[in-house]
């Protein structure tokens, strides 16, 4: 796990860039599914076939992660930007970026402000080294999109780095994959695109597949750092089943058989509720005439940082309880 965690993290891959990310992906799983594809969107949706009559399950994990799409270069070189995803001034001051060609800033603030509630990210800016706006043109256009420059780090049994939402998902997908045996359900492992804008992709595959029931898989927040808000996730406590969160409140159905699975082959795993954010089940649950959805969530410290924390437990026990509930008969 560490060695897939380490390669699908580092890759660059911003929403409406996740083509080297799913490059990467395909190499991992194409020996071990039956069909895979690139939809319109670029989604990658790989299917796996059951030896019998079971249902069809869409399993979801988003490509992409959050970036700073360059929106104006000033005449002394300096690029302002804006938001792709949910970027933060406090995750974001004096932090690298690395452009897709390479080019390495950070990103810095006008200090002529008076008080660190007055820095927006409209007072931000890029510092990529460029002495003037030629020089920085030949480096950068306007569009372009940098993401965190990250340095991945194994330390005590977790995983820190950037984009771990949701390349722990999509690891976690994978390693799913690898290691499924025979099942009775026809399943499509679908790898989106475009999550951080509005679970674009998750909309446009659910709507194209037509699944009888679905599991979206992503990183959820935690409880359990000083003084944080209260949530009953932990890091290391178990892959969390979701109760709710601002996009979805998981099907009941869903929802039970992931808790009964658990229990039955002494997973450990956490109840989640999240009051804020969402996942593609958000939008896969309202596709069509409606699909029951659940989510399989990795608690994960620092969320939207350049170091995301996961726990290497929590990743192995999701994929185990992932492939129990995928090898049964579900009745829903």
């Amino acid at each position: 796990m560490i060695d897939l965690i380490q390669k699908l993290s580092g890759i660059y891959g911003p929403s409406g860039n996740e083509e080297l990310v799913s490059e990467a992906i395909r190499k991992e799983i194409e020996s071990y599914v039956d069909e895979i594809d690139i939809d319109v969107m670029g989604n990658l949706i790989a299917v796996k076939k059951g030896t019998g009559d079971g249902k069809r399950v869409m399993l979801a994990a988003h490509m992409d992660q959050i970036g700073l799409m360059v929106t104006h270069i000033d005449e002394k070189g300096f690029l302002r930007f804006a938001n792709l995803g949910g970027i933060s001034v406090a995750n974001s001051i004096c932090r690298r970026v690395v452009f897709k060609n390479g080019t390495v800033g950070v990103i810095g603030y006008e200090t002529e402000l008076n008080s660190w509630k007055d820095i927006t990210l409209s007072k931000m800016y890029i510092d990529i080294g460029a002495s003037d706006r030629e020089e920085a043109e030949r480096l950068v256009k306007i569009g372009d999109v940098a993401v965190y420059h990250s340095l991945f780090s194994a330390s005590n049994g977790k995983y820190i780095g950037g984009a771990m939402d949701d390349r722990a998902g999509c690891a976690l997908l994978v390693k799913t994959i690898k290691s499924i045996g025979d099942t009775p359900n026809d399943l499509y492992f679908v790898f989106t695109v475009q999550e951080e804008l509005g679970l674009r992709g998750a909309k446009t595959s659910a709507y194209a597949l037509e699944p009888d029931l679905a599991i979206a898989v992503d990183v959820t927040a935690t409880g359990d750092t000083p003084k944080s808000k209260p949530m009953a996730v932990s890091l290391g406590g178990g892959p969390a089943i979701k109760i709710k969160d601002a996009s979805v409140l998981a099907h009941p159905k869903v929802k039970e058989l992931m808790i009964k699975t658990a229990q039955k082959h002494g997973i450990p795993y956490q109840l989640e509720i999240l009051e804020y954010g969402g996942t593609d089940s958000g939008a896969i649950h309202l596709s069509r005439g409606g699909v029951p959805s659940g989510v399989l969530s990795i608690p994960c410290r620092y969320v939207h940082s350049d170091s995301e924390t996961i726990d290497a437990d929590d990743m192995d026990n999701g994929v185990k309880l992932l492939a129990r509930i995928l090898e049964e008969d579900i009745n829903i």
